[in-house]
């Protein structure tokens, strides 16, 4: 028996307009999504029954969205086969880097993989989509432009840039942000080449900062060195740089008690070149 193993990348939101809300409730957005080569890893194998095992995150198996994702994978290919999953997670909970949609899409496609369902991309991010709006780019596998509530993907071809990441220490609810009264809904939308000419905020930033002071303290340090954001409605912020050593040399000066990363962004995510080439990474149990 082997084990499929993958990465689960995180993502960072490089800008996010609120644009509109929507009668039922949601948000119309504008955002580009960029892929990094930092995330989680996902570790699947055959199994006679479908069992999700991951270590340090308080929260039963069947909440979890990657056994969500399993979980319908199964009902709507009809399938009666298992799987072991095991996600080792580095993507801090409530940052704003995708690490559920991440891993929800990750097991989508590992699944289908190892199930032999032979399902497109574009079946898989349907119902990748109700489990979560980020879920289909992971699922795409590819950097993009969003719209609609982020399901309404583009895919960009970014410059090479390196990231450092800033974890504050909190968690930031996304529904608390989205609910705020506070929150700019009436952003006015922009064009794909207004934000390569520089273009775009995050909407979400000042009630952030308002909510969780801590996410305040981390932009005004990082900002001393870089242009700084939030990304997505998380508590992580970030800048970019043009090579890791600016990254890793701002990173060397971070304050003792926030958690931090450097990662390069990237274009096409690893995992779907794996799936798609057979240059797959297997470990014998």
């Amino acid at each position: 028996m082997s084990t499929l193993t993958l990465l689960s990348p995180a993502k960072l939101n490089l800008f996010l307009h609120i644009t509109g809300r929507r009668d039922d409730g949601y948000h119309n957005l504008q955002t580009v999504f960029q892929l990094l080569d930092y995330g989680d890893t996902i570790r699947v194998s055959p199994a006679d029954t479908l069992t999700l095992d991951c270590p340090g995150l308080e929260l039963a198996a069947e909440d979890n969205l990657a056994m969500r994702a399993a979980r319908l994978l199964q009902a709507r290919s009809g399938t009666d086969r298992g799987a072991a999953v095991r996600i080792d997670k580095r993507i801090p909970a409530g940052g704003g880097l995708g690490g559920g949609s991440s891993n929800a899409a990750t097991v989508l496609l590992a699944l289908n993989h190892l199930w032999g369902l032979g399902m497109s991309r574009a079946e898989l991010a349907v119902i990748g989509l109700e489990l979560g709006a980020d879920v289909p780019v992971f699922v795409n596998g590819h950097s993009a432009w969003a719209e609609g509530v982020g399901e309404q993907l583009t895919s960009l071809e970014l410059p090479r840039k390196y990231y450092l990441v800033i974890d504050p220490g909190c968690t930031v609810g996304t529904a608390e942000v989205f609910s705020h009264r506070e929150l700019t809904r009436n952003t006015a939308p922009i064009t794909i080449a207004a934000f390569f000419a520089g273009g775009g905020q995050n909407d979400c930033e000042n009630v952030v900062r308002r909510l969780h002071p801590e996410v305040d303290k981390a932009l005004n340090w990082l900002g001393k060195f870089s242009q700084a954001r939030l990304t997505g409605t998380g508590a992580c912020v970030f800048s970019s740089f043009d090579s890791s050593a600016q990254a890793e040399a701002v990173n060397g000066q971070l304050p003792a008690h926030w958690n931090s990363f450097v990662a390069a962004g990237l274009n096409r995510s690893p995992t779907l070149d794996c799936l798609e080439s057979g240059d797959i990474e297997l470990e014998d149990d």
